[in-house]
């Protein structure tokens, strides 16, 4: 039986978007027979044609096929386009972190030594295969207006003493993922049990002050910019930040205790009819003008060292250092897709939830 890719239900947690038809960005240059780049992605078009632009610009006489797709797709349609010994895109770029990896250990995606490969983060860098190029926190959420005088909580203990402290005042008036809808969610979930020994005194405190479980982050965000909701938990921080700047009632707090990192991932695939133009986009992707740009429109913070300044390309690293906790590009987390052990963590989320 095949296994569900799990993380493709990240999809459910980021976007509620259709299949896109491919977008065709033509060559700046005006070059009728010009190179064309493909790009099979689940960044969203609009949000990724800055970046093609900035790319092309550098390469004008490149054209771009982009296609916007799931997850799930990106990786079904690379194995069956190669395995039917057909060309397939040049460069496949996805939040799905344990598809791409599969896809990388499995042979299906090719090396590709580039002038940041030496320098990327060690957990960011796959055998120079599968890079990590974002560096998105989970990060608590809360309610401005709510802690007036006072600091919201900032690490997970401090969580729990606030939830049973003010008890009735907050009941139900707590969010975090659904991590039975949300791949997000579950992936923030087992990375919490991985890293904090009495993870599971968070979830029973989260059950007795009624929380409610949402597959979006905009559906907890939206709860807590009006104040319904007075925080919100292990919520995904580039999409935090964005509320935030819209929304002055939004506070967001990184955890001083340890705060867990997701990363989209990038690779060349072993197939690309074009392999050194999907190389090409990689290395723009990695570079500091790429990593700039990248922070800046879409507010996620760079992996390159060597981007750091204002609040919108900042290097968390250099900021939070040790507290700092990404999922490690490494075939570990495959082990994401293994349904049993899905299936025990999220029976005993349940069961702790009820426990009053």
């Amino acid at each position: 039986m095949r296994l569900v890719p799990l993380f493709s239900l990240i999809l459910a947690a980021m976007s509620t978007r259709l299949h896109a038809e491919p977008v065709i960005f033509p060559a700046r240059d005006g070059t009728g027979d010009a190179a064309l780049l493909t790009v099979y992605s689940s960044l969203d078009e609009p949000l990724a044609r800055p970046m093609i632009e900035a790319f092309q610009k550098a390469y004008p006489g490149i054209s771009v096929r982009y296609e916007d797709m799931l997850t799930g797709e990106i990786y079904d349609r690379i194995v069956r386009e190669t395995d039917a010994g057909e060309g397939t895109a040049d460069f496949a770029f996805s939040s799905a972190m344990d598809l791409q990896v599969k896809l990388a250990n499995d042979g299906y995606a090719q090396a590709s030594v580039l002038p940041m490969s030496a320098r990327w983060p060690a957990w960011a860098n796959w055998r120079n295969t599968a890079y990590a190029l974002t560096f998105e926190p989970a990060v608590f959420v809360y309610h401005r207006p709510s802690f007036a005088g006072k600091a919201p909580p900032s690490t997970r203990a401090a969580f729990v003493d606030y939830l049973k402290h003010e008890g009735d005042a907050v009941y139900g008036r707590i969010g975090t993922y659904d991590i039975e809808r949300s791949g997000v969610g579950f992936l923030f979930m087992a990375r919490d049990q991985e890293q904090f020994g009495d993870i599971w005194s968070v979830i029973r405190a989260m059950g007795a002050a009624g929380v409610k479980l949402y597959s979006t982050s905009s559906a907890i965000l939206e709860r807590v910019a009006d104040g319904r909701f007075v925080l919100g938990y292990n919520i995904l921080g580039s999409y935090a930040a964005d509320w935030a700047r819209r929304h002055p009632d939004v506070g967001i707090v990184l955890p001083k205790d340890y705060t867990v990192v997701m990363s989209r991932i990038g690779l060349v695939p072993e197939a690309a009819r074009a392999p050194e133009l999907g190389r090409l986009y990689l290395e723009f992707f990695m570079s500091k003008e790429g990593q700039t740009l990248m922070a800046r429109e879409l507010q996620i913070p760079a992996v390159n060292p060597d981007v750091a300044g204002d609040n919108t390309a900042l290097t968390l690293q250099d900021m939070l250092g040790a507290q700092l906790r990404p999922v490690p590009v490494s075939p570990g987390l495959m082990v994401y897709l293994d349904q049993v052990k899905r299936a025990r963590l999220i029976a005993r989320w349940n069961e702790m939830l009820r426990l009053q």
